[in-house]
């Protein structure tokens, strides 16, 4: 049962999930995504103050909640469920990137100077080949998705483009780019799960 106090936008979304979730309609995805995205983006921005993160973690936060709507309880509104979602992802993609953090290790030398060990970051002739063998492995398991999705994630994460700039080169909305990519990412998830210890 819809939550009593429930604004008539809250009533609406409630609506548009009941229509994901009994009809598997696109079209109420991709509406509750373009009711939010912008300001989940921009509260996702504050935390990261890095556009492509807070762009990634916008995506994931509507994918995790997508993927979850069976579970939504409409005691409350579909936004406070949602930003909470993108929030603790958010917390946990910072925590993860602070521990990847490489730290400086200080030492001092007999005359009290300081001495920094900075760790080299350049890869090895042989990480170097693994490297370019788990590439060459990767693109082999996008080439497995329906074209328009392979499209999508070789715009996005081989040639680095933008949504902005994906939806100007496919000639779609904004929120159908956001969509689908996600569709696309969810569909290569499962090509690749099986083939975990090759990657």
């Amino acid at each position: 049962m819809v939550g009593e106090n429930f604004s008539a936008k809250a009533k609406g979304d409630y609506e548009l999930i009941q229509r994901a979730i009994d009809k598997k309609d696109d079209s109420a995805y991709t509406e509750l995504m373009g009711r939010y995205k912008d300001s989940i983006y921009f509260m996702l921005l504050k935390m990261v103050r890095n556009k492509d993160d807070a762009e990634d973690l916008t995506l994931e936060a509507f994918g995790k909640a997508f993927m979850n709507l069976e579970q939504y309880s409409p005691k409350y509104a579909f936004s406070t469920w949602l930003f909470r979602i993108a929030s603790n992802n958010c917390i946990d993609f910072m925590r993860k990137k602070k521990m990847q953090t490489t730290s400086i290790d200080t030492e001092f030398e007999d005359d009290g100077a300081p001495y920094i060990f900075l760790p080299s970051t350049g890869r090895n002739p042989e990480e170097e080949a693994i490297r370019n063998q788990k590439f060459k492995l990767m693109r082999e398991l996008v080439d497995e998705l329906k074209p328009q999705y392979k499209k999508l994630i070789e715009l996005r994460y081989f040639k680095g483009l933008s949504y902005d700039e994906i939806s100007t080169e496919l000639d779609l909305t904004l929120g159908t780019v956001k969509a689908q990519l996600f569709r696309a990412r969810k569909t290569l998830e499962e090509i690749i799960k099986p083939k975990m210890d090759y990657i």
